[in-house]
């Protein structure tokens, strides 16, 4: 009997271990898979988001699969205007019409546009200070018309509010029906007659930078011609700018005819041979400089005086020396505008219908190398020229598929 009860005291002091130790592993155990769904419930959450990130930004970018991401770690899209909602083909909420009589003069313009102070601008409504969207603006100085107008229209189609648009003519082609229509109706500013060569084409780009100016929200300033096509999309033409800390003023010295050639002896001391630089005209420049650059007195009266006497080709080589002697090394000392000059002459190699393929877009785009914020970069240009007429309906065939408008 005494045997009997002492094995049962045994059992019932080893039971509650039993449970004890029981119940120790069910709680590991739960513990267990409960890391385990916690786990997989970051990861899941954490590949949707990235997932959802990568998507934006190609959808934002809108770059084809020939840009591989490491050449372009130098373009954020921070400043990526978002697409418009709406399905007007244009937007006139921006549109600004620039009254072509009765206007003051060059001098006139410079001082106003140099004197305008980077203020909010306000809104209507309650009283409230609105700031504008940074823009970038285009002026196209050209010599008549614009043939390749509506690939420029497919190119700005639902950015509206993120660019202006500014043109230079003749003043014989102020009621051309393409300078007339669509987002370039009322754009024209007050112009005069330019001749190739000529100091009148510096007067011409100071009057386009001049009225761009005078809107505080132009934050970038582009140069282009009649004959000049986008390469990339407004989204990334519009973040590669906006991004960038540098301007865009090709200068270079070289000791040939058609640069260190030119240079006049009249224009020392204050011009020395030693700062005169060559470049293409069709720029761009950031808000600060561009200020500097149409309060320049000093300089440009210089070249005008001895430029209209002696042909010194001013177009090529004003802002280029200027850039060189004032800039601060905040300009790149290359363009933006692609051409091509391998087979020399006085005018760069013009494209025609038979030109136009989707290799020979692909090949503008790409196979070159560039400095882009202290970075290597395969885009160095965002624009190409000459395109003559006849290129546009090949051009719109083509646009969709490489630039993805």
């Amino acid at each position: 009997m005494m045997m009997k009860d002492k094995k049962q005291n045994t059992i019932s002091t080893t039971t509650p271990m039993k449970l004890s130790y029981s119940h120790l592993n069910n709680l590991k155990l739960c513990c267990f898979w409960l890391v385990i769904f916690a786990f997989a419930m970051t990861f899941g959450i954490s590949l949707t988001f990235y997932s959802h990130r990568f998507t934006l930004h190609s959808n934002n970018m809108h770059i084809t699969t020939m840009q591989t991401p490491q050449k372009l770690h130098a373009i954020t899209t921070s400043a990526l205007p978002p697409s418009s909602a709406s399905n007007n083909k244009y937007d006139h909420s921006t549109e600004e019409l620039y009254p072509i009589h009765g206007v003051s003069s060059d001098k006139e313009l410079k001082r106003k546009a140099s004197r305008i102070k980077e203020t909010p601008m306000k809104g209507k409504g309650k009283g409230k200070e609105i700031m504008s969207n940074n823009k970038i603006a285009f002026m196209f100085l050209i010599k008549g018309t614009l043939p390749l107008a509506p690939l420029w229209e497919k190119l700005f189609e639902k950015h509206g509010g993120f660019y202006t648009i500014y043109v230079h003519s003749d003043p014989s082609f102020i009621s051309s029906p393409q300078l007339n229509t669509g987002l370039f109706r009322g754009r024209i500013i007050p112009s005069k007659g330019v001749e190739w060569g000529r100091f009148n084409m510096i007067e011409a780009e100071l009057r386009l930078l001049g009225k761009a100016l005078k809107d505080v929200s132009n934050k970038r300033f582009v140069l282009l011609s009649e004959t000049c096509i986008p390469l990339f999309n407004f989204p990334t033409i519009y973040s590669y700018l906006m991004n960038s800390t540098q301007s865009y003023v090709q200068a270079y010295d070289k000791n040939s005819p058609v640069a260190r050639g030119r240079y006049k002896k009249r224009l020392s001391p204050t011009i020395t041979v030693h700062d005169w630089r060559k470049g293409s005209q069709w720029f761009e420049m950031e808000r600060e400089l561009a200020i500097k650059v149409i309060s320049d007195e000093h300089y440009l009266l210089l070249f005008k005086r001895v430029c209209n006497k002696w042909a010194c080709y001013a177009d090529e080589h004003y802002l280029p020396t200027w850039m060189n002697i004032n800039s601060g090394g905040r300009n790149s000392n290359r363009s933006i505008t692609r051409v091509d000059w391998s087979k020399g002459g006085w005018h760069p190699a013009m494209y025609t219908r038979k030109h136009i393929t989707l290799d020979f877009l692909i090949r503008l785009r790409n196979g070159n190398t560039c400095q882009y914020n202290g970075n290597n970069t395969n885009i160095c240009f965002l624009f190409a020229r000459k395109f003559l007429p006849n290129t546009l309906n090949r051009l719109i065939k083509f646009a969709p598929k490489l630039i993805h408008f």
